[in-house]
Protein backbone atom coordinates (compact mmCIF):
# COMPACT_ATOMS: atom_id res chain seq x y z
CA UNK A 1 0.00 0.00 0.00
CA UNK A 2 2.91 2.76 0.61
CA UNK A 3 4.22 1.93 -2.46
CA UNK A 4 0.98 2.21 -4.33
CA UNK A 5 0.47 5.58 -2.64
CA UNK A 6 4.17 6.54 -3.74
CA UNK A 7 3.21 5.71 -7.25
CA UNK A 8 0.36 7.24 -7.39
CA UNK A 9 1.31 10.74 -5.92
CA UNK A 10 4.35 10.86 -8.41
CA UNK A 11 2.11 9.76 -11.62
CA UNK A 12 -0.83 12.17 -9.88
CA UNK A 13 2.37 15.20 -10.16
CA UNK A 14 4.01 14.06 -13.74
CA UNK A 15 0.69 14.52 -15.23
CA UNK A 16 0.12 17.69 -13.40
CA UNK A 17 3.05 18.79 -14.98
CA UNK A 18 3.08 17.32 -18.50
CA UNK A 19 -0.56 18.63 -19.13
CA UNK A 20 0.16 22.33 -19.72
CA UNK A 21 2.96 21.41 -22.11
CA UNK A 22 1.02 19.00 -24.17
CA UNK A 23 -2.14 22.42 -23.92
CA UNK A 24 0.63 24.15 -25.34
CA UNK A 25 1.70 22.03 -27.98
CA UNK A 26 -1.93 21.14 -29.42
CA UNK A 27 -2.77 24.85 -29.24
CA UNK A 28 0.43 25.67 -31.44
CA UNK A 29 -1.33 23.46 -34.22
CA UNK A 30 -4.80 24.74 -33.93
CA UNK A 31 -6.63 27.13 -36.43
CA UNK A 32 -7.27 30.67 -34.87
CA UNK A 33 -10.82 30.27 -35.34
CA UNK A 34 -11.13 27.32 -33.30
CA UNK A 35 -9.38 29.14 -30.53
CA UNK A 36 -11.87 31.85 -31.00
CA UNK A 37 -14.81 29.87 -30.80
CA UNK A 38 -14.10 28.30 -27.64
CA UNK A 39 -12.11 24.77 -28.58
CA UNK A 40 -9.52 24.81 -25.85
CA UNK A 41 -9.48 20.79 -26.57
CA UNK A 42 -5.85 18.61 -25.99
CA UNK A 43 -7.12 17.64 -29.89
CA UNK A 44 -6.83 20.49 -32.91
CA UNK A 45 -10.01 19.60 -34.37
CA UNK A 46 -11.64 22.32 -36.55
CA UNK A 47 -15.80 22.13 -37.05
CA UNK A 48 -16.84 23.37 -40.38
CA UNK A 49 -19.39 22.54 -43.38
CA UNK A 50 -17.64 20.95 -46.25
CA UNK A 51 -18.64 20.24 -49.77
CA UNK A 52 -17.65 17.48 -51.54
CA UNK A 53 -16.85 17.44 -54.92
CA UNK A 54 -15.82 13.95 -55.15
CA UNK A 55 -12.30 13.91 -54.96
CA UNK A 56 -12.02 16.54 -52.26
CA UNK A 57 -13.98 18.34 -49.19
CA UNK A 58 -13.31 21.42 -49.26
CA UNK A 59 -14.96 24.14 -46.46
CA UNK A 60 -18.04 26.59 -47.96
CA UNK A 61 -20.05 29.43 -46.41
CA UNK A 62 -23.43 30.38 -47.69
CA UNK A 63 -23.69 33.62 -49.41
CA UNK A 64 -27.31 33.32 -50.84
CA UNK A 65 -30.28 31.26 -50.93
CA UNK A 66 -32.80 32.09 -54.17
CA UNK A 67 -35.49 29.07 -54.50
CA UNK A 68 -33.92 26.07 -54.70
CA UNK A 69 -30.73 27.36 -55.57
CA UNK A 70 -28.04 28.39 -52.65
CA UNK A 71 -25.01 30.38 -53.59
CA UNK A 72 -21.70 29.44 -51.74
CA UNK A 73 -17.97 30.52 -51.55
CA UNK A 74 -15.87 27.46 -51.03
CA UNK A 75 -12.37 28.09 -49.53
CA UNK A 76 -8.87 25.97 -49.20
CA UNK A 77 -7.60 25.20 -45.89
CA UNK A 78 -5.86 28.75 -45.56
CA UNK A 79 -9.72 30.53 -45.60
CA UNK A 80 -8.60 31.98 -49.52
CA UNK A 81 -11.68 32.14 -51.44
CA UNK A 82 -10.96 29.74 -54.57
CA UNK A 83 -14.48 29.54 -56.29
CA UNK A 84 -16.91 32.07 -55.30
CA UNK A 85 -21.17 32.13 -55.69
CA UNK A 86 -20.73 28.42 -56.75
CA UNK A 87 -24.37 27.12 -57.00
CA UNK A 88 -25.90 24.42 -55.07
CA UNK A 89 -29.17 22.72 -56.12
CA UNK A 90 -31.68 21.99 -52.83
CA UNK A 91 -34.96 21.44 -51.99
CA UNK A 92 -36.76 24.52 -50.92
CA UNK A 93 -36.87 25.52 -47.01
CA UNK A 94 -34.06 22.62 -46.09
CA UNK A 95 -31.38 25.50 -44.98
CA UNK A 96 -31.19 24.31 -41.38
CA UNK A 97 -28.69 27.27 -40.83
CA UNK A 98 -28.87 30.45 -42.87
CA UNK A 99 -25.28 31.59 -41.87
CA UNK A 100 -22.96 28.97 -43.72
CA UNK A 101 -24.43 25.39 -43.76
CA UNK A 102 -26.64 23.78 -46.64
CA UNK A 103 -27.76 20.28 -46.41
CA UNK A 104 -27.55 17.81 -49.55
CA UNK A 105 -25.69 14.98 -50.70
CA UNK A 106 -22.54 16.98 -50.85
CA UNK A 107 -22.84 19.26 -47.92
CA UNK A 108 -22.75 18.25 -44.78
CA UNK A 109 -21.29 19.51 -41.19
CA UNK A 110 -17.67 18.02 -40.62
CA UNK A 111 -15.20 17.57 -37.86
CA UNK A 112 -11.72 16.88 -38.68
CA UNK A 113 -8.88 16.43 -36.82
CA UNK A 114 -6.47 19.34 -38.84
CA UNK A 115 -2.87 20.12 -37.72
CA UNK A 116 -1.68 23.83 -38.39
CA UNK A 117 1.93 23.05 -38.25
CA UNK A 118 1.93 26.50 -40.77
CA UNK A 119 1.61 28.17 -37.21
CA UNK A 120 5.72 27.30 -36.39
CA UNK A 121 6.30 29.27 -39.83
CA UNK A 122 4.68 32.34 -39.45
CA UNK A 123 5.22 32.70 -35.80
CA UNK A 124 8.86 32.18 -37.02
CA UNK A 125 8.95 34.80 -39.52
CA UNK A 126 6.74 37.47 -37.41
CA UNK A 127 9.74 38.60 -35.74
CA UNK A 128 13.39 37.89 -36.36
CA UNK A 129 13.22 34.60 -34.10
CA UNK A 130 16.93 33.04 -35.94
CA UNK A 131 18.69 36.23 -34.53
CA UNK A 132 17.06 35.90 -31.12
CA UNK A 133 18.11 32.36 -31.06
CA UNK A 134 21.53 32.99 -32.32
CA UNK A 135 22.39 35.29 -29.86
CA UNK A 136 20.81 33.13 -27.15
CA UNK A 137 23.09 29.80 -28.14
CA UNK A 138 26.17 32.24 -27.97
CA UNK A 139 25.18 33.91 -24.81
CA UNK A 140 24.12 30.62 -23.07
CA UNK A 141 27.61 28.82 -24.22
CA UNK A 142 29.88 31.72 -23.09
CA UNK A 143 28.27 32.04 -19.66
CA UNK A 144 28.69 27.62 -19.44
CA UNK A 145 31.85 28.08 -20.27
CA UNK A 146 32.96 30.89 -18.17
CA UNK A 147 30.96 29.07 -15.47
CA UNK A 148 32.79 25.92 -15.47
CA UNK A 149 36.20 27.51 -15.87
CA UNK A 150 35.60 29.52 -12.60
CA UNK A 151 33.20 27.30 -10.47
CA UNK A 152 35.90 24.05 -11.00
CA UNK A 153 38.75 26.53 -9.94
CA UNK A 154 36.98 28.20 -7.07
CA UNK A 155 35.39 24.70 -6.11
CA UNK A 156 39.15 23.03 -5.60
CA UNK A 157 40.18 25.71 -3.87
CA UNK A 158 37.56 25.57 -1.15
CA UNK A 159 37.47 21.65 -1.53
CA UNK A 160 40.76 20.51 -0.99
CA UNK A 161 43.65 24.03 -0.74
CA UNK A 162 43.53 25.81 2.79
CA UNK A 163 44.09 29.22 3.15
CA UNK A 164 43.55 31.86 5.69
CA UNK A 165 39.37 33.02 6.18
CA UNK A 166 38.35 30.13 3.78
CA UNK A 167 35.30 29.12 5.39
CA UNK A 168 34.41 32.83 5.56
CA UNK A 169 34.73 33.61 2.43
CA UNK A 170 32.55 30.19 1.50
CA UNK A 171 29.96 31.00 3.52
CA UNK A 172 29.89 34.67 2.38
CA UNK A 173 29.28 32.91 -1.03
CA UNK A 174 26.80 31.01 -0.28
CA UNK A 175 24.40 34.00 1.59
CA UNK A 176 24.67 35.45 -1.43
CA UNK A 177 22.60 32.81 -3.32
CA UNK A 178 19.69 34.74 -0.48
CA UNK A 179 19.74 38.06 -2.09
CA UNK A 180 16.96 38.61 -4.95
CA UNK A 181 18.19 39.64 -8.41
CA UNK A 182 15.92 42.80 -8.07
CA UNK A 183 17.72 43.82 -5.03
CA UNK A 184 21.52 44.30 -7.13
CA UNK A 185 19.81 44.95 -10.43
CA UNK A 186 20.16 48.71 -10.20
CA UNK A 187 23.42 48.80 -8.89
CA UNK A 188 24.01 46.37 -11.78
CA UNK A 189 23.17 48.79 -14.51
CA UNK A 190 24.62 51.68 -12.65
CA UNK A 191 28.17 49.93 -13.36
CA UNK A 192 27.70 48.58 -16.88
CA UNK A 193 26.57 51.79 -17.47
CA UNK A 194 29.70 53.39 -15.82
CA UNK A 195 32.55 51.08 -17.68
CA UNK A 196 30.37 51.40 -21.11
CA UNK A 197 28.92 47.85 -20.97
CA UNK A 198 25.33 48.29 -21.48
CA UNK A 199 24.26 47.08 -25.10
CA UNK A 200 27.11 44.60 -25.32
CA UNK A 201 27.69 41.10 -25.12
CA UNK A 202 29.56 41.62 -22.06
CA UNK A 203 26.87 42.65 -19.65
CA UNK A 204 24.91 39.45 -20.67
CA UNK A 205 27.54 37.31 -20.24
CA UNK A 206 30.79 38.64 -17.90
CA UNK A 207 28.69 38.77 -14.41
CA UNK A 208 27.55 35.82 -15.03
CA UNK A 209 30.47 33.76 -15.63
CA UNK A 210 30.65 32.84 -11.74
CA UNK A 211 27.55 30.78 -10.50
CA UNK A 212 28.12 30.05 -6.45
CA UNK A 213 25.75 27.32 -6.63
CA UNK A 214 27.90 25.70 -9.15
CA UNK A 215 30.65 26.28 -6.90
CA UNK A 216 28.74 24.74 -4.18
CA UNK A 217 28.08 21.55 -5.99
CA UNK A 218 31.27 21.11 -7.23
CA UNK A 219 33.09 21.23 -3.77
CA UNK A 220 30.61 18.92 -2.02
CA UNK A 221 31.55 16.48 -5.28
CA UNK A 222 35.22 17.41 -4.80
CA UNK A 223 35.51 16.42 -0.82
CA UNK A 224 34.23 12.85 -1.89
CA UNK A 225 36.62 12.05 -3.85
CA UNK A 226 39.84 10.22 -1.32
CA UNK A 227 42.56 12.05 0.12
CA UNK A 228 44.59 8.96 -1.31
CA UNK A 229 44.34 9.97 -4.85
CA UNK A 230 45.49 13.10 -4.28
CA UNK A 231 48.91 12.13 -2.05
CA UNK A 232 49.29 9.49 -4.81
CA UNK A 233 49.31 11.92 -7.54
CA UNK A 234 51.36 14.18 -5.50
CA UNK A 235 54.15 11.73 -4.72
CA UNK A 236 54.34 10.84 -8.67
CA UNK A 237 55.08 14.87 -8.87
CA UNK A 238 51.86 15.96 -10.02
CA UNK A 239 51.21 20.14 -9.78
CA UNK A 240 47.61 20.98 -8.55
CA UNK A 241 46.72 21.61 -11.90
CA UNK A 242 47.31 17.97 -12.91
CA UNK A 243 45.75 16.78 -10.00
CA UNK A 244 42.63 18.75 -11.05
CA UNK A 245 42.63 17.92 -14.87
CA UNK A 246 43.79 14.12 -14.68
CA UNK A 247 42.10 13.21 -11.20
CA UNK A 248 39.43 15.49 -10.16
CA UNK A 249 37.27 16.35 -13.23
CA UNK A 250 37.23 12.99 -14.85
CA UNK A 251 35.83 11.44 -11.84
CA UNK A 252 32.85 14.50 -11.18
CA UNK A 253 31.89 14.14 -14.89
CA UNK A 254 28.46 13.51 -13.81
CA UNK A 255 28.48 16.49 -11.81
CA UNK A 256 29.58 18.59 -14.36
CA UNK A 257 27.46 17.66 -16.56
CA UNK A 258 24.36 18.57 -14.74
CA UNK A 259 26.27 21.92 -13.64
CA UNK A 260 26.51 22.36 -17.20
CA UNK A 261 23.57 21.71 -17.88
CA UNK A 262 21.52 23.54 -15.28
CA UNK A 263 23.74 26.91 -16.31
CA UNK A 264 23.03 26.27 -19.72
CA UNK A 265 19.25 26.20 -19.00
CA UNK A 266 19.49 29.37 -16.58
CA UNK A 267 21.06 31.54 -19.14
CA UNK A 268 18.42 30.49 -22.21
CA UNK A 269 15.39 30.92 -19.90
CA UNK A 270 16.86 34.27 -18.40
CA UNK A 271 14.45 37.21 -18.60
CA UNK A 272 14.72 40.49 -16.58
CA UNK A 273 18.83 41.03 -16.80
CA UNK A 274 18.79 41.11 -20.71
CA UNK A 275 15.62 42.91 -20.49
CA UNK A 276 17.40 45.85 -18.57
CA UNK A 277 20.87 45.89 -19.50
CA UNK A 278 20.31 45.02 -23.16
CA UNK A 279 18.07 47.98 -25.50
CA UNK A 280 19.43 46.87 -29.36
CA UNK A 281 16.86 44.98 -30.85
CA UNK A 282 19.92 43.43 -33.07
CA UNK A 283 20.98 41.88 -29.31
CA UNK A 284 17.66 40.56 -27.86
CA UNK A 285 17.90 36.61 -26.89
CA UNK A 286 14.75 34.60 -26.75
CA UNK A 287 13.25 35.45 -24.24
CA UNK A 288 13.39 39.17 -24.74
CA UNK A 289 12.21 38.30 -28.01
CA UNK A 290 9.52 36.32 -27.16
CA UNK A 291 8.20 38.77 -24.52
CA UNK A 292 7.86 41.42 -27.61
CA UNK A 293 6.27 39.37 -30.22
CA UNK A 294 3.72 38.38 -27.13
CA UNK A 295 2.67 41.94 -27.40
CA UNK A 296 2.90 42.51 -31.05
CA UNK A 297 0.81 38.64 -31.21
CA UNK A 298 -1.18 39.17 -28.45
CA UNK A 299 -4.89 38.32 -29.81
CA UNK A 300 -2.87 35.10 -31.86
CA UNK A 301 -3.13 32.41 -29.44
CA UNK A 302 -1.94 29.40 -31.99
CA UNK A 303 1.48 31.88 -32.92
CA UNK A 304 1.73 32.43 -29.28
CA UNK A 305 1.64 28.85 -28.39
CA UNK A 306 3.92 28.06 -31.18
CA UNK A 307 6.85 30.22 -30.89
CA UNK A 308 6.84 29.35 -26.77
CA UNK A 309 6.56 25.50 -28.39
CA UNK A 310 10.27 26.12 -30.74
CA UNK A 311 11.39 28.07 -27.80
CA UNK A 312 12.05 25.18 -25.15
CA UNK A 313 12.42 22.67 -27.66
CA UNK A 314 16.12 23.03 -27.73
CA UNK A 315 15.95 22.18 -23.72
CA UNK A 316 13.87 19.49 -24.30
CA UNK A 317 16.58 18.42 -26.66
CA UNK A 318 19.14 19.07 -24.46
CA UNK A 319 17.57 16.86 -21.69
CA UNK A 320 16.73 14.16 -23.52
CA UNK A 321 20.77 14.12 -24.62
CA UNK A 322 22.23 14.46 -20.78
CA UNK A 323 19.12 12.25 -18.41
CA UNK A 324 21.82 9.78 -17.87
CA UNK A 325 24.48 11.82 -17.00
CA UNK A 326 21.77 13.99 -14.76
CA UNK A 327 20.56 11.17 -12.93
CA UNK A 328 24.03 9.57 -12.44
CA UNK A 329 25.02 12.68 -10.29
CA UNK A 330 21.60 12.54 -8.27
CA UNK A 331 22.66 8.51 -7.60
CA UNK A 332 26.36 9.00 -6.85
CA UNK A 333 25.38 12.35 -4.43
CA UNK A 334 22.89 10.11 -2.58
CA UNK A 335 24.95 6.91 -2.04
CA UNK A 336 28.09 9.47 -0.76
CA UNK A 337 26.08 11.01 0.99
Amino acid sequence: MRKFLIYFVLIVCGISMVIPFVWMLSTSVKSQLEINKGNTGFIPTETFVGYDDGEQVFKIKLVKNDGDVSYIHIFDEDGVIIKGYRDLHTAKGQLIDAYMAVPSEDVSETTRVIFRFRNFIDAWNKVPFARYFLNTVFVSSCVVLGVLITGTLAAYAFARMEFAGKDFIFYLFISMMMVPQPVYLIPSYILLHNIGWLNTYQALIVPWIANIFTIFLLRQQFKTIPQELFDAAAIDGCSRFGILSKIVLPLSKPVITTTAIFGFIGSWNSFMWPLVMIDDPKLRVLQVGLSYFSQEASSQTSLLMAASTFSILPLLILFLFAQKQIIASFASSGLKG
